[in-house]
């Protein structure tokens, strides 16, 4: 009997391993095209026959972005908005998460509301009433609009994300800062944060992805050439002459590299800081 539920086990195991590996190779194949078409010559790119490999291997896609100013303003400019709008969440949402998650906040479910309603909306919906705000204030234009307008989105996510974290940490840690001489500020500092480290590292990724990404308030906000982040740029390739695609998909991996990094390295904490954040209450 045992030895028929061990079989059952071992089946299921590759069962799921196969399941699996099938869904890797169907989601990843994309990354895997874009990036071996990067690093293919212009002969046989449009070749007539298809290669599912480089045959004449060649960084010159890559170069020709490299090489090009306008890319590296834009590149500028993307690391710009994302660092912008992960410190302005990690400013305002971490301080907010940590107020709703120790304290009895009156009227704090309505805020709760209010935060998730904040993220379902689109971003065509707020862009009226951002763009007059910020013309009013005499902001457009800046590297700090476009960001302000992200981490209006990225904050309610964090707040959200980090209040059941803060929530779930013992008063007694509290406590006995207070008794070894802490004070508020410090004791938030010092222990709160190192104690939801894996919710702060899931915020710092999600917002400056979110930062990184963003196409739609950088046009709207920020009409000059020069401030423009990646996102933006990727259309120089397509002329009246044709479109030169390995030119794009090594454009377009540029674009995904940090996304990609990101996800490799701090896979653990992103993963365990959603689950942990979407469940603990």
């Amino acid at each position: 009997m045992k030895e028929n539920v061990g079989q059952k086990e071992v089946r299921r195991d590759i069962r799921n391993s196969v399941i699996a590996v099938v869904l890797a190779v169907f989601f990843l194949f994309p990354v895997y095209w874009m990036i071996q078409i990067s690093f293919k010559s212009d002969a046989e790119t449009f070749g007539k026959i298809l290669t599912y490999y480089p045959r004449e291997f060649t960084f010159e896609p890559w170069l020709v972005n490299l090489q090009d100013k306008t890319f590296l303003l834009s590149l500028r400019n993307s690391f710009i908005n994302g660092f912008i709008t992960m410190g302005i969440t990690l400013v305002l949402g971490i301080p907010a998460a940590y107020g709703m998650g120790r304290y009895r906040v009156r009227g704090g479910s309505i805020f709760l509301l209010t935060f998730l309603v904040a993220q379902m909306l689109p971003a065509s919906l707020t862009l009226t009433p951002m763009y007059l705000i910020f013309s009013k204030m005499g902001f457009l234009g800046t590297h700090f609009t476009a960001p302000v307008a992200i981490a209006a989105a990225s904050i309610p996510f964090a707040i959200i994300t980090l209040r059941p974290y803060f929530k779930s940490v013992p008063i007694s840690l509290d406590e006995a800062a207070r008794l070894d001489g802490c004070g508020s500020v410090r004791a938030f500092i010092s222990v709160m944060i190192p104690a939801v480290k894996t919710g702060i590292i899931t915020i710092i990724v999600i917002s400056f992805l979110n930062g990184w990404n963003d196409l739609v308030y950088s046009m709207t906000f920020n009409v000059g050439e020069a401030m423009r982040p990646l996102t933006a740029n990727i259309y120089k390739f397509q002329n009246a002459y044709g479109t030169k695609w390995n030119c794009i998909m090594a454009y377009g991996t540029i674009l995904v590299l940090p996304v990609i990094l990101l996800f490799i390295f701090l896979q653990k904490y992103i993963v365990g800081g959603l689950v942990a954040g979407a469940v603990k209450d």
